[in-house]
């Protein structure tokens, strides 16, 4: 009998959902894709990057410093853009804080980032707390490390502290509580549900953290890629704001969203006791992430053509989800339900019990007969043991396609829906 050759982490990593939805995407043009959360095709900033180029291309000694290696940690000029933004359109106070640029680490997408963190803190049987549903991308990192992961229910509020106080009660009855590494949030339109955790709950979620500090060396990941996508509401500060002593909340972006996936670009906020760990493990993943990337977007930052980047991405994406909502509206049953969110890129919907809407569902097959593609809402709920996942849920995005074709597509979606429920 012939061994295993692989890792014990390359036989827990399983084949992640979001890769097969991409490539149904990309390998069949004509199916409409309410699935993935690929950015708006029409508002990539090409002009803009040609522009940033060129600037830095046309002055030889910084272009080549560009097409040279970077550090570790990140373009210097970058992460100092990055801490100055931060503090302007998110509220931080550096110097209350004790926040520098060195605090700052450039990353390879802020997927990246999360992988880093998990990497560093995150035993085989350590826990990790999640909101329930919760970013499905996420999940299968942790699953990689073997982690033991608890849902804990979301609601129009977003993390429900009432509920994590309980999960924290019963790791400490079941002597885990010492095991608590993370708790993860999405804090802005929450990637699949749309929701944002409230100001208030993230004043309590660092104070809670803060609270059992002294049985648990738990940090608090919270995941802001979705920040600057906001269409309506207050511009609320980070959790990240909250941590007064810059030692509970590590804080995750990205500029994949607001600017260019392509230049796949993310950044971290981190504790002191994060950052040569996060660094160490990075300098072995790939000693510092693309630096000419990291220049563009600098210049880009800059010059002020970021800042006017996010407005017009905004307003595009505002409007798209609007239209989404009223085909919504027109095409769905009466028996379905969704959560109209403030910014970001999802919606959220519950369909009658009886729909299975998970990959091997009736729904699913008529979707996709039909040329429609969505996230079966299963893949956002971890697969804790003895608790059954709902199979009612899916994610929409309205992302990538055009404002035609998003409302084709919940037309076919429709469609397949009324077929399933006759």
């Amino acid at each position: 009998m012939k061994q295993n050759p692989l890792s014990e982490k390359a036989r827990r990593t399983g084949p992640p959902p979001i890769s097969w939805l991409m490539s149904a995407r990309l390998d069949n043009p004509d199916l409409i894709s309410l699935a993935v959360g690929f950015v708006d095709q029409d508002t990539l900033p090409c002009d803009d990057t040609l522009a940033c180029c060129r600037t830095i291309l046309e002055d030889t000694p910084r272009g080549r410093a560009a097409l040279q290696y970077g550090s570790t940690s990140g373009l210097p000029a970058l992460r100092e853009s990055i801490l100055d933004r931060l503090t302007v359109e998110a509220g931080l106070a550096p110097d209350r804080q004790g926040l520098t640029p060195d605090h700052v680490v450039v990353t390879t997408g802020s997927q990246s980032l999360l992988y880093l963190i998990t990497e560093v803190l995150v035993d085989p049987g350590d826990v990790v707390l999640i909101g329930d549903p919760s970013y499905f991308v996420y999940m299968g990192i942790l699953g990689s490390v073997g982690a033991e992961v608890r849902g804990v229910p979301v609601d129009e509020n977003g993390m429900r502290i009432d509920a994590l106080e309980d999960a924290i009660g019963w790791l400490r009855d079941e002597g885990k509580l010492g095991r608590l590494k993370l708790i993860y949030v999405v804090s802005y339109f929450q990637n699949p549900s749309g929701l944002s955790l409230s100001p208030e709950r993230r004043r309590e979620l660092v104070r809670l953290v803060r609270d059992i500090r002294a049985e648990s060396p738990v940090f608090v990941l919270e995941d802001g890629a979705y920040r600057e996508l906001r269409y309506a509401g207050p511009a609320d500060p980070p959790v990240k704001a909250y941590d007064s002593e810059n030692d509970l909340v590590a804080y995750a972006g990205t500029f994949c969203k607001s600017f260019s996936a392509g230049l796949k670009t993310g950044y971290g906020l981190l504790p002191d006791r994060l950052i040569e760990p996060v660094l160490n493990e990075k300098g072995n993943l790939n000693f510092g992430s693309p630096n000419f990337n990291q220049c563009i977007l600098d210049e880009a930052i800059r010059s002020g053509l970021y800042a006017r980047h996010v407005e017009t991405v905004r307003a595009g994406y505002e409007s798209k989800l609007r239209l989404a909502c009223d085909a919504l509206g027109e095409h769905m049953p009466e028996e379905a339900d969704w959560i109209e969110p403030q910014g970001g890129l999802y919606i959220w919907m519950t369909l009658p019990s009886s729909i299975d809407t998970g990959p091997a569902g009736e729904l699913f097959r008529r979707a996709t007969d039909h040329g429609v593609l969505y996230v079966p809402g299963e893949f956002c709920f971890y697969p804790e043991p003895g608790r059954e996942k709902p199979k009612n849920c899916l994610r929409l995005s309205f992302g990538v396609e055009s404002p035609d074709t998003v409302r084709e597509g919940i037309r076919r979606l429709g469609r397949a829906v009324a077929e399933t429920l006759t």
